[in-house]
């Protein structure tokens, strides 16, 4: 017996179909010809953020790639399936993207199980895939030691982003594009509880987005 699509995701498509996709058809059509999305954001899978969403985009802008926690991982050359690493070559070499945003956000699920210690965690994929953590959480630890999980936390959402953007510069595409074309390589953290959206300075420092 073939099961029947979510009553809610029907829904949400119907209600889709007769707004956005109607409003925004003649859009729709020019995008059936290929895309040219200006940003590549990598963003956490939590369904509380959207980049879409907090970025005011349209169909065709953003080119997405969520993962747990928002990880760009070491890079790994040994032929195997890399979801972030292709994704990331693809928008950088094939779509020419402008700029690559890593943007985490506050209660996030996966720093706080990296916080509260990987070796608790029961699982097969989940503990292996937050490993590149580890650094941002031994780095906090180091700096403020036993302050409490919610601040611990805090820390290691901005400290992992700022690892991620550095682990950019280990693909040579991605140092390419910089030198070349003056592609841009950005951090961000947004606050679910509050609506603010944080951007990382130059010298690694989170600074408020004027609203």
């Amino acid at each position: 017996m073939t099961p029947e699509p979510p009553e809610e995701l029907v829904a949400g498509y119907r209600r889709f179909r007769a707004t956005d996709y109607k409003a925004q058809n003649s859009l729709y059509q020019e995008l059936s010809h290929g895309q040219s999305p200006h940003t590549l954001v990598i963003a956490c899978s939590d369904s509380r953020v959207d980049p879409v969403h907090i970025f005011g985009a349209r169909p065709g802008d953003l080119f997405v790639v969520r993962n747990v926690a928002n990880l760009v991982p070491q890079i790994d050359l040994d032929g195997g399936r890399h979801g972030v690493s292709a994704a990331l070559e693809f928008a950088v070499k094939r779509l020419a993207i402008k700029n690559v945003v890593v943007m985490g956000h506050g209660m996030c699920g996966g720093i706080e199980a990296c916080a509260r210690g990987l070796d608790k965690l029961e699982s097969t994929f989940l503990g292996p895939w937050l490993q590149p953590l580890e650094s941002a959480r031994e780095q906090v630890v180091a700096k403020i030691g036993d302050a409490g999980l919610e601040t611990v936390c805090d820390h290691m959402e901005l400290l992992a982003v700022q690892h991620s953007v550095e682990r950019l510069k280990q693909f040579d595409f991605v140092s390419e594009a910089v030198q070349s074309r003056g592609m841009q390589l950005h951090g961000a953290r947004f606050s679910i509880a509050t609506g603010i959206l944080e951007w990382m300075n130059s010298d690694g420092v989170f600074e408020p987005v004027e609203p």
